[in-house]
This record gives structure tokens, C-alpha cells and sequence, in this order.
């Protein structure tokens, strides 16, 4: 029997954005409880970046010489095809978005399979591509400000790399609250975080934001670029810094200097660990619904263009999310 193909974005060693290829490759069987998702739409991630680069080496876990996954892609919004013998939650002909980076990535294809639990349903007011959109970057800003930072009515928040996608959806997520917001990003993006709600901007490259003598109750950091003891500068007291991203120096020195700063200055540092999660998504999909916050997309590529989009991503222009967007009269295999 002729196996049916589909288009995907491959790459087979680690690099820049030029060793990624657009191959003809089988499309995937689901097994026992997962379904095979027509993918509409998939949006790029600081970690697809990191495991297309190899860099930090942790991420070469499983595939040290050569990626693991070798379709990239971990948010994807899209409909169900097909399901496996014991999956439930979901019949062909449901839309559906989630964070597969739990189950083996594979979003920039044309089709994909998933276990059930990592979807969501998707509601009607979304857009394929706002949907996608969604998974790891909203849900990293709610884990990031409600677990881990307890934010509270009223605050002063700080969120470190304003501008992506992660950014983007923690000042939406702050001003519900009612917190005084700053931003911190480019120049470039100063307009776009100040129309969502951010009550200051500053420009990392003129002005370092612990060195200024303001002390905030909540910072996000999405970029890891200060050191911890630096960042505890522009901490109050009783004050908590939740770090999201960031190089593998600084997460270990957030690590071990943390209890020490916390004993001596009663100042919290924590590092947040990704968690996909369906509640989480459903949060937002709550909030999205309801139109009290709506994700930013910045471009939007085709697959046949998914290789720019990593690039782009890579310089650090983009505004909020890249969304790449897969051809949608593709026939069902």
C-alpha cells in the first residue's frame, strides 16, 4: 500500500535557520491515545530556536550529534483527522490547539499526532492563528505571574523582554489585576507595549532597569540578561523575581544564590520550570473569549516560508508572537 506523504519543515543536523528544509515526509499513525491533527497554524517558540541551534547543549538531551525531533513546532491549532483506538476526548471534525512540546513536538507539517490530554478545544471566537498563538507563551506568563509571583491587586510588575510572546501576555494578565506595569524591550517596540496596557517602557539599551533605585513588587524575567544579585537591586522586600528564560549561567546562579537572598533580604528568586497545561490553557481561552485579552501576532509565514520565520525570530525584532501558517485547503489523507 503507497504510504500518503506530507509537506513538513525538517532539518537533520543543528544550526541556523539555512539547514532547515521543506521534505516530503510519511504522515504519522496515531497510536493508542492520541489523534492526528490537521495542523492550521503553529507559532514560534524560544525553545524551537534553542533546539534547532543545539544551544544551550541541554537541549541536545536524547540527540547530543543529531536533533532528537527533527520537525520542529510545539504550538499548533488545527482540526482532528483521525483518533487512535482508546482516545476519547475528541471525534474528526473537532478544532483543537495545544502545546505538544510534551509529546514530540512536530507543529511545522502539515499534519501531526498528539496524545489527547496535550489539546484543548478551540473556541469560536479564535482564529486558527490565534490560537496557536496561545499554548506554551500564555501559559509560561500565567505560571510565571499567578504561581509563582503571587501577583497581587495593585502591584508594581516588571517584565524583563516585554515584547514576545511571553511579554505580551503578562501585561494583558498584570492590568487585569490592576498593577502598574513596566516594560522592558527594544525602542522599537515601545508603541505596541504601551497600547496593551504598560504604564512605563524602558529601553534595555539605554537604561538598565537595576540600576535605576525603582523597586517593584513582581519581576517577570524573560531573558535572564542581569545578574540575580543585580536584579535583587530593583526587588522590594517581601518582593518576589520569577525568571522564565534566560542563559544557563544565570539560571544556576538564580538557583544557588536564591535561599542565601531570600534568608538575608527576605526577597524571593525562583526559577519557573514550563508545565503544559490544559487548565492553564483553558484560562485563557476563558479570557480570549470573553475578549479581555487578545494574543499579538506580529507576521505571519507560510510553511513553505517556515525557515524565515525562525530567522526572524532569531534577530529579536518580532512584536509578540510569528505565527506560521500552513496551507489550508490541504487534503485529508
Amino acid at each position: 500500500m503507497k504510504s500518503i506523504t506530507m509537506k513538513a519543515l525538517v532539518y537533520e543536523a543543528y544550526g541556523s535557520p539555512e539547514v532547515l528544509r521543506i521534505k516530503e515526509v510519511e504522515v504519522p499513525a496515531p497510536k493508542e491515545h492520541e489523534v492526528l491533527i490537521e495542523v492550521h497554524a503553529a507559532s514560534v517558540n524560544s525553545w524551537d530556536w534553542d533546539l534547532l541551534r543545539g544551544k544551550p547543549y541541554i537541549t541536545r538531551i536524547g540527540g547530543f550529534r543529531k536533533p532528537r525531533y527533527p520537525i520542529l513546532g510545539a504550538d499548533i491549532a488545527g482540526k482532528i483527522i483521525a483518533v487512535g483506538a482508546s482516545a476519547t476526548r475528541f471525534r474528526p471534525g473537532d478544532k483543537v490547539f495545544g502545546d505538544l512540546s510534551g509529546c514530540n513536538w512536530g507543529g511545522f507539517a502539515e499534519y501531526v499526532c498528539a496524545r489527547e490530554d496535550a489539546l484543548t478545544p478551540m473556541p469560536k471566537r479564535l482564529s486558527f492563528e490565534q490560537a496557536a498563538a496561545i499554548p506554551q507563551a500564555a501559559v509560561l506568563a500565567l505560571q510565571g505571574m499567578r504561581d509563582k509571583g503571587n501577583l497581587q491587586k495593585g502591584q508594581h510588575v516588571l517584565i524583563n523582554g516585554a515584547g514576545g510572546g511571553v511579554g505580551t501576555f503578562a501585561i494583558q494578565y498584570a492590568k487585569l489585576h490592576e498593577a502598574e506595569v513596566t516594560a522592558v524591550d527594544r525602542a522599537s517596540k515601545r508603541d505596541m507595549l504601551l497600547s496593551l496596557g504598560a504604564d512605563h517602557m524602558l529601553d534595555y539599551e539605554k537604561e538598565d532597569f537595576t540600576a535605576t533605585g525603582r523597586q517593584y513588587d513582581l519581576i517577570l524575567d524573560v531573558v535572564g540578561t542581569r545578574s540575580v544579585f543585580k536584579v535583587k537591586r530593583a526587588l522590594k522586600k517581601g518582593g518576589t523575581y520569577v525568571m522564565i528564560g534566560g542563559l544557563m549561567p544565570r539560571l544556576l546562579q538564580t538557583l544557588l544564590a536564591a535561599p542565601l537572598i531570600r534568608r538575608l533580604e527576605k526577597k524571593n528568586m525562583t526559577i519557573l520550570v514550563h508545565k503544559p497545561n490544559q487548565a492553564d490553557q483553558q484560562v485563557w481561552l476563558s479570557l480570549a473569549e470573553a475578549g479581555r485579552i487578545a494574543p499579538v501576532i506580529d507576521r505571519l509565514y507560510g510553511l513553505q516560508d517556515a525557515a524565515e520565520a525562525l530567522r526572524y525570530f532569531g534577530e529579536g525584532e518580532f512584536k509578540g508572537k510569528i505565527v506560521v501558517r500552513m496551507k489550508s485547503e490541504n487534503p485529508k489523507p
